[in-house]
């Protein structure tokens, strides 16, 4: 038979532990109370009831941490709950096992990354594994506020210092202080507020914290190549030793394309007779088909290629590794950067570069969405400021209709004198 005291200090106190087994020691005031003292002299109270015909037991506290009186109006709480129909323990336990952020991350990754381009995958894995598991990880999903997100994206907005590792060999980068990236905080909060998205389709949560987060200025980056510096750029180009390189450039200059696009091209995706390039949605960013004009230009690359490259291989541009297309051209760039005299210059903005002649060309801003592949009408407009020349042009043409004609005007002096 159980044993039945009224439960105080001096009897927890007292209460000889038995090797090898725990028992319990209840209160003869709160039914279902108990001490209950462990072999390793560890004492904690209990309390012991029926809900739905299942017998429950569930820990209140340990002692001393919890006084006999503290436990005791604790039980007398559970107590009422459980009178009322409750099940204290089932709460509990639930709560244990509600997903955490942790959780939320790995079924973000696991169900939504597959479905965008492996480069923008690995790039959110990054900063979710990087920073947002470190921080958050072990929360509640359902703990997360609006006042959490803004603290999180401040503190990725401050950056860190450069380099990350602990110990950098180069002196120089040990001095280097924290870099800010405002960039990075608004991707990770556009990461944020899809993933709290689908969070409130899995039913994790009501609502979405991260919906209208503070979005900092970005300063998009515009660097235009002049005519001389692409004529210096295309002068390096032909006299280069590695022309398999040479010729990623100039594709991505002659197509506005991205270097990834380029460097993965199939042989298959030209249709040289109608000068069509059919990219594949695998390759492009927007993940869809992009079909375009080529120049005589690029079908000359194109066919150039087909007499270089073996017989079979389907790569436009193969790689040094069997199978595969070419992996990088970093370290040709920064050659022709040098040779060229265009150290800040990127690859990238060949593609910006392109947009641009198309502008002065006369193109419109949707022909030059639909060559470089955007898929919303916004990004296109950063070249729309291009497009001021030709309509100053037109404002100074009605403009000099209006304006003032030079008049003769007669000196009345000296007429007065003629005469």
């Amino acid at each position: 038979m159980a044993r039945r005291v009224k439960l105080n200090e001096k009897v927890l106190r007292d209460a000889e532990p038995l090797h090898g087994r725990s028992y319990q020691i209840f209160d003869t005031e709160i039914r279902g109370l108990a001490a209950r003292i462990h072999s390793s002299g560890m004492r904690a109270f209990t309390l012991d009831y029926r809900h739905a015909g299942r017998q429950r037991r569930m820990t209140i506290g340990r002692w001393p941490e919890w006084s006999t009186t503290a436990a005791r109006e604790r039980a007398k709480e559970l107590r009422r709950k459980i009178d009322e129909g409750q099940d204290p323990l089932e709460a509990k336990e639930v709560l244990r096992g509600a997903p955490r952020v942790k959780d939320m991350i790995d079924r973000y990754i696991r169900e939504h990354l597959p479905k965008l381009a492996p480069a923008n995958a690995g790039d959110q894995i990054s900063m979710l594994r990087k920073m947002v598991e470190p921080a958050w990880g072990n929360r509640l999903v359902t703990d997360i506020t609006k006042s959490d997100v803004a603290k999180f994206l401040d503190f990725v907005a401050e950056g860190r210092p450069r380099p990350c590792k602990q110990k950098p060999r180069n002196r120089a980068r040990k001095l280097q202080g924290h870099k800010p990236t405002p960039v990075r905080a608004n991707r990770v909060g556009e990461i944020l507020r899809k993933m709290f998205t689908l969070a409130m389709e899995w039913e994790w949560r009501t609502d979405n914290p991260a919906q209208g987060f503070h979005r900092r200025i970005e300063h998009a980056r515009e660097r235009f190549l002049s005519p001389e510096e692409l004529a210096r750029l295309a002068a390096v180009l032909d006299k280069a030793e590695d022309q398999r390189a040479a010729s990623i450039i100039r594709m991505c200059m002659l197509t506005g394309a991205r270097v990834g696009e380029v460097r993965t091209a199939r042989f298959e995706q030209f249709n040289l007779d109608y000068a069509i390039w059919s990219k594949p949605a695998s390759t492009t960013k927007q993940r869809k088909i992009h079909r375009v004009p080529i120049s005589q230009e690029v079908v000359a690359i194109v066919r150039q290629r087909q007499l270089v490259v073996p017989r079979g291989n389907p790569w436009l541009f193969p790689g040094n590794a069997i199978g595969k297309p070419v992996s990088e051209i970093r370290r040709f760039w920064i050659k022709v950067q040098k040779e060229a005299e265009l150290p800040d210059v990127r690859i990238h903005d060949l593609r910006h570069t392109f947009a641009s002649l198309l502008v002065s060309g006369g193109a419109s801003l949707e022909i030059i969405g639909r060559l470089l592949g955007h898929s919303q009408m916004q990004t296109t407009q950063r070249y729309a400021h291009l497009m001021e020349s030709p309509l100053r042009a037109g404002v100074d043409s009605v403009a000099s209709i209006f304006r003032p004609r030079p008049q003769l005007v007669h000196d009345a002096d000296r007429q007065q004198k003629s005469s």
